[in-house]
């Protein structure tokens, strides 16, 4: 199984993000300009948190409150799940699992080199597992 550097060097290490200040409005639309479902909220350079379409759904829309005078600040995931270079695939599908989140930043020696989603962990999955039925297939059919 891949390491998440394995996987960031075929992904790339693009981050998308906003800061705790800005609107969820304008998160928001960057999270659809670039069809992603979460930003990485950036402070000063610094992992500040993390929000998502879900943060969204659940602290304004159903709340009442507005997209356009709520800083991301008041929504954002402060305490951030990470993970770094040399674990595994399993690793983060693992932590997914556990703390029921979509996307993991990536950080190495306290630089965020990049996030994986849930989509690229499942998409190496099955590129795993086809591998290894090819493998099979031609042990035996030899």
């Amino acid at each position: 199984m891949k390491t998440v550097k394995q996987l960031l060097q075929v992904k790339g290490g693009t981050v998308f993000a906003v800061a705790p200040g800005d609107s969820v409005l304008d998160a928001i639309k960057v999270m659809a300009e670039k069809s992603v479902g979460a930003l990485v909220v950036l402070e000063a350079g610094r992992l500040a948190g993390m929000v998502s379409e879900r943060d969204y759904a659940r602290k304004v829309i159903l709340l009442g409150r507005s997209s356009q005078d709520t800083p991301v600040r008041e929504i954002m995931t402060a305490r951030v799940i990470t993970v770094q270079s040399e674990q595994t695939v399993e690793d983060c599908m693992a932590l997914m699992t556990q703390y029921r989140i979509r996307h993991l930043p990536v950080v190495d020696g306290g630089k965020l080199a990049g996030v994986l989603s849930i989509g690229d962990l499942i998409k190496e999955v099955i590129a795993d597992r086809e591998e290894t039925i090819k493998q099979l297939e031609s042990y035996i059919h030899s």
